[in-house]
């Protein structure tokens, strides 16, 4: 499975963005799909996952009540909706997968090391 993320761009505080993930070669069928960040100058940080059901969801608290991850009704793509934007989540957003049948997940969803399949990054730019 290969992935790609599609969807950054520049808005304003207080706006709205959404990316999605989308595979190739593959389906998000039993992955979990997460999202990390990365800003400049600083290291790559979780953001949210889902699991393979849609079931269970994981969000850092720096984007909970803001941000919602949801599969969407094909296999194959993972969306992040970002609201509320600030301009400390000006990033280079990317997805993730590992390949798990979790039920539910916890902490350990936030490790980078857990996920082989990565995409490559979307910028997302939010201005003040």
């Amino acid at each position: 499975v290969q992935l790609q993320a599609s969807g950054g761009g520049l808005v304003q505080a207080g706006g709205s963005l959404r990316l999605s993930c989308s595979a190739s070669g593959g389906t998000f069928s039993m992955y979990t799909v997460a999202w990390f960040r990365q800003a400049p100058g600083k290291e790559r940080e979780f953001v949210a996952a889902i699991n393979w059901t849609g079931g269970s969801t994981y969000y850092a608290n720096s984007v909970k009540g803001r941000f919602t991850t949801s599969r969407g009704n094909a296999k194959n793509t993972v969306t992040l909706q970002m609201n509320t934007l600030k301009p400390e989540d000006t990033a280079v957003y990317y997805c993730a997968a590992d390949h798990s049948t979790a039920q539910k997940l916890g902490d350990w969803t936030t490790r980078r090391n857990k996920y082989r399949r990565w995409g490559q990054g979307a910028q997302v730019t939010v201005s003040s």
